[in-house]
């Protein structure tokens, strides 16, 4: 019959023989070959090629998982104690009900069942000030500088459009100026009620809290006056009702004692109360540690201590229980947010008191925690961004209602650009 065909068909005919015969013997030759040693075998867990009908597709999983590996190894499957089941369709099964990854498996689900969700609302962006006319870099503290008056108004306004309301302000006081009784911190015409005053006039919805302490006014670097070594109490106290009524007097929302003087809430709340500023609330630092983690605040304010260490009036790092303690005196003398200071370290603390007392809690996210972030980033070891925002998160998860935090406006930004807020 090839006398009808043409020579090229003929040709064509005798490859396709000669290629499928060669298949065949492949095959045989494979069935009877040895298996070759199981490191070495190719998986079969991703098909690399085009299926054939009924086979796995292409780039998926074999859930059956038979036959990956060579013959007599152990299958979870299998045995009277088998770690696994299969299904119905004879893939590998763990007979669970209850799967917490049901919740996690897309971002619209996470979204709506996530338990914490932290908005610039929360933040309270400190702001450190000075009485000159420029701005001046903190170098332990990258990214934050003492601000000019006028500086700090526009960094008030740039935060205020990205959802930071609440601003706290920290002086860097001219030494010309600090005594041992800190008498600056009442003058009406000082830094603080200046700047006070220029905040409300030209942003009246911004919330405005004060630092309540002697410490920037002290020419001793404590947070009260001295004595043959000894921070005094109850005179500290008196100097720093005529702190609060001062501020006050400026405009100040809120007054923040961060003294740690026995008393001093209730003080405060009855000076404030006596002069007619009943609406004034006190955010009390209410469990201020005596941590090594404030260096660079000292820094930025050129305040640490003239001698000694502030152990006498700051907690113990080692008390937890203490805490609570102070929280009791503080709700009871008249304060009505409580804080934890330092606040990544002190989680536990954190979550003590929100569990204590139904008042809002505060964490400070205090200068060394935020100079860590800032040295690991700049060396390429954390991606600042997410750091960032999962610390952030995480106060919110211990308990915290209000964040203090030197990244305020920076992690508004991040907020908004992520579409939560």
């Amino acid at each position: 019959h090839y006398s009808s065909i043409s020579p090229t068909s003929v040709i064509s005919i005798n490859m396709r023989f000669s290629a499928l015969l060669l298949t065949s013997l492949v095959g045989y030759a494979s069935a009877f070959a040895p298996a070759a040693p199981t490191a070495f075998r190719s998986s079969k867990l991703f098909v690399a090629t085009e299926p054939e009908v009924g086979a796995v597709a292409a780039g998926s999983i074999d859930r059956s998982m038979v036959g990956i590996d060579a013959k007599g190894e152990f299958d979870p499957t299998e045995g009277d104690g088998a770690a696994l089941k299969r299904n119905n369709n004879g893939e590998v099964w763990v007979s669970q009900r209850q799967r917490p990854r049901r919740n996690r498996k897309s971002p619209a689900i996470r979204g709506m069942v996530r338990e914490n969700i932290v908005t610039p609302a929360n933040f309270i962006y400190p702001l450190f000030i000075h009485d000159e006319d420029f701005n001046t870099a903190i170098p332990s503290m990258p990214g934050c500088e003492r601000h000019s008056l006028s500086s700090m108004l526009n960094e008030v306004g740039e935060s205020m459009e990205l959802g930071v309301g609440t601003f706290v302000l920290f002086p860097k006081v001219d030494d010309a100026l600090k005594t041992n009784l800190g008498v600056e911190a009442y003058n009406p015409e000082g830094i603080v009620p200046r700047a006070i005053r220029m905040i409300k006039e030209k942003y009246p919805d911004a919330v405005v809290v004060t630092d309540v302490a002697l410490d920037p006014y002290s020419d001793q670097g404590h947070d009260g006056v001295v004595e043959d070594g000894k921070i005094l109490n109850d005179v500290t106290i008196n100097q720093l009702c005529k702190q609060v009524v001062c501020q006050a007097k400026a405009g100040a929302d809120i007054v923040a004692p961060s003294d740690m003087m026995d008393g001093r809430v209730k003080a405060i709340r009855d000076a404030l109360d006596a002069e007619g500023f009943t609406d004034v609330s006190i955010l009390a630092y209410t469990a201020k540690y005596a941590s090594a983690y404030y260096g660079p605040f000292r820094d930025a304010l050129d305040s640490h201590p003239g001698f000694g260490d502030k152990k006498t009036y700051q907690q113990d790092p080692a008390n937890g229980r203490e805490a609570l303690i102070e929280a009791a005196l503080d709700a009871q003398e008249g304060a009505d947010m409580l804080m934890v200071k330092p606040g990544m370290p002190y989680l536990d603390v954190i979550r003590r008191l929100k569990d204590y007392t139904p008042l809002p809690v505060a964490a400070y996210h205090v200068s060394g925690e935020y100079a860590m972030i800032k040295a690991a980033c700049e060396r390429g070891w954390l991606d600042e961004r997410s750091v960032v925002l999962e610390t952030l998160t995480c106060f919110k998860r211990a308990g915290a209602d209000i964040i203090l935090t030197y990244y305020a406006k920076q992690a508004a930004q991040w907020i908004k650009e992520d579409g939560l807020y």
